[in-house]
């Protein structure tokens, strides 16, 4: 069983997967960072400074919060529409990311493809063996 393991683990599809799983866990870090610190800034700056995060209704419970934190400490249930749209324009904004980075992935494959396709220069064929002894056929026939 272990010899069997051994043989899944070392296949080319698992390291493969395992290697895309920690790339995309270190990719997610930058995306959420572009988002969080330039993307929804400039979100707030033409929505006049809106941050939709702190959108909610409180559901249960009477009383005002100024926020939604302060709403889900007091254990109130609150509808936090605001979060969800946050939440949405995020990944919005990650899929867009994504896409242009595989767009530009598969843009060099099929760069790499094409140059592995195209014929190399050939050399210059030389005659073949049939060439050369009709030349000697003919050459000997005009000596005589």
């Amino acid at each position: 069983m272990l010899s069997e393991f051994k043989a899944f683990i070392a296949k080319g599809n698992v390291m493969d997967m395992a290697v895309g799983i920690i790339i995309g866990a270190a990719f997610t870090a930058i995306v959420k960072s572009m988002v969080d610190d330039l993307i929804n800034p400039i979100i707030g700056l033409v929505s006049g400074g809106v941050d939709f995060t702190d959108n909610f209704v409180v559901l249960s419970g009477d009383g005002e919060f100024a926020s939604l934190e302060a709403a889900r400490e007091a254990g109130a249930a609150v509808f936090a529409y605001g979060s969800f749209i946050m939440a949405v324009i995020n990944f919005l904004i990650i899929a867009f990311v994504v896409f242009m980075l595989v767009r530009y992935v598969n843009r060099v494959k099929d760069m790499a493809v094409r140059k592995e396709d195209e014929p190399a220069e050939a050399a210059p064929a030389g005659p073949t063996q049939l060439d050369v002894l009709l030349e000697i056929r003919d050459s000997l026939k005009h000596r005589a």
